[in-house]
């Protein structure tokens, strides 16, 4: 598929709209070849460290899109750094494109092709995987429904044992006339069976070349981002507060570094009018730099455009008793220490743009929990530590869900959300619903 898109788009430019856009170059067909074939093959490499080659992966045919179109995109990406190391004048833009584009949808049209297929195998009883359901109780009854109601997943439940014991299959299987080469996975339901009865299952699977599955319990669902290392020849787990660790954290530090880098250099003019227009409003600074508390507790000066009064750190001592919000934040509706401009700044969310130079700096990242003062944060539950566990973002999933309109502990809950499941596609999802969020000052104050 990626070879026919390629060529799409040679033949597009080449022979389709060469009478609207002449050739200017000349680019053989064997050459665009072998340059497309090396490409196709680096895509496929990316392809399969993306895990679209995992067979056992069940994936919907969103998330294999989103997945396609990433991979595509990087293998562009590739192309654009050759051509700029390599210093030939390639001036066929719409190629690229068109290839990119192309190969996308050819890509998720074959995939489509084959899903579908798949899926006309499984409901002619073909290719299915067959389980044994072993447990009692309401996720015993829901894992038996669900097995029967998504039929495109290709399992198939050839018998359910009540008693998860290794004793009772084996008479199961004796009454029905099975062969334990029959089945290819047990699927235990029932997350509070001891420990011996685990091992005892998981051992007549190894025994017998089958696939084990288990309900998790709350413990292991709470602690379900592990890392597992080897000390003096034992597997010790330790337990992951993120799944932003090791490649994870390197794809945000570069996104955040790029995209800050690029949002200073592109705002300059407008900070500059913003600046101008501060101190003509209201005496003091300009930019002001706020004491937060950010990643592991460590304190830092997060900057912005001035929207109250100089000593409004002064004046917020007598407001207190006027605080809006429950939990340790401090907001009030009509704060007096709010300037005239200070009122625009706010609800347009103008005065939060400085804080792309403490992204660039490494303090804050533009997606994460918005950082509070060292005296909301001394207020923090237990709970509520889980916010440090992550650089602090200029948005974040509390932003684009009802900004200031939240009481604490909904907006500790969607960032404590975030951190358990980060993933550059939630990443870009936020920033995404940021704009119509601010655009519309939903829940600005």
């Amino acid at each position: 598929m990626l070879l026919a898109a390629g060529w799409t788009a040679y033949f597009l430019r080449f022979k389709t709209i060469v009478d609207l856009r002449p050739v200017f170059f000349e680019f053989s067909l064997v050459k665009y070849s072998s340059w497309l074939i090396a490409l196709a093959l680096a895509i496929i490499l990316i392809f399969a460290i993306a895990g679209l080659y995992s067979l056992r992966a069940r994936r919907t045919w969103l998330e294999d899109s989103i997945k396609i179109a990433l991979a595509c995109s990087a293998g562009v990406m590739l192309v654009i750094i050759a051509v700029f190391f390599k210093r030939e004048l390639f001036s066929s833009r719409f190629i690229i494109l068109a290839g990119w584009v192309l190969g996308i949808i050819f890509v998720i049209l074959g995939r489509t092709i084959i899903r579908l297929t798949r899926r006309l195998f499984f409901k002619t009883g073909h290719g299915l995987t067959k389980v044994l359901l072993l447990g009692r109780g309401q996720i015993a009854d829901e894992l038996d429904r669900f097995f029967h109601q998504r039929s495109e997943w290709g399992y198939q439940v050839v018998g359910w044992v009540r008693e998860p014991v290794v004793e009772d299959i084996l008479e199961f299987l004796n009454q029905n006339r099975l062969g334990v080469a029959e089945l290819d996975e047990l699927v235990m339901a029932e997350p509070d069976l001891n420990k011996t009865a685990k091992l005892a299952l998981l051992d007549f699977c190894n025994e017998h070349n089958l696939t084990f599955r288990y309900a998790a319990d709350l413990f292991e669902t709470q602690t379900s981002k592990i890392r597992v290392e080897t000390w003096a020849g034992i597997p010790v787990m330790a337990i992951q507060h993120t799944p932003l660790e090791g490649w994870g954290r390197i794809f945000k530090r570069l996104f955040d570094i790029i995209f800050s880098a690029l949002g200073l250099i592109i705002l300059s003019p407008l900070f500059a009018v913003l600046a101008l227009l501060i101190k003509i409003d209201s005496s003091g600074h300009a930019v002001v730099g706020l004491e937060r508390v950010g990643e592991k507790g460590r304190k830092f000066k997060l900057y912005k455009f001035r929207s109250m009064v100089k000593n409004a750190a002064q004046l917020k001592k007598e407001l207190l008793s006027q605080n809006e919000r429950s939990g340790p934040l401090f907001k009030i509706k009509a704060d007096p220490r709010v300037t005239r401009l200070g009122k625009f700044l706010r609800v347009s969310s103008l005065d939060e743009f400085p804080q792309l130079w403490n992204v660039l700096r490494g303090e804050m990242s533009l997606v994460g929990p918005r950082p509070h003062e060292l005296g909301e944060v001394d207020g923090y539950q237990k709970a509520h530590k889980r916010l440090l566990t992550i650089k602090p973002g200029i948005t974040g999933m509390a932003q684009i869900s009802g900004r200031a309109d939240l009481d604490f502990e909904t907006e500790a809950q969607l960032d404590i959300f975030y951190i358990e499941n980060w993933s550059p596609r939630l990443d870009l999802q936020i920033l995404i619903k940021t704009l119509p969020v601010v655009l519309s000052c939903r829940g600005a104050k």
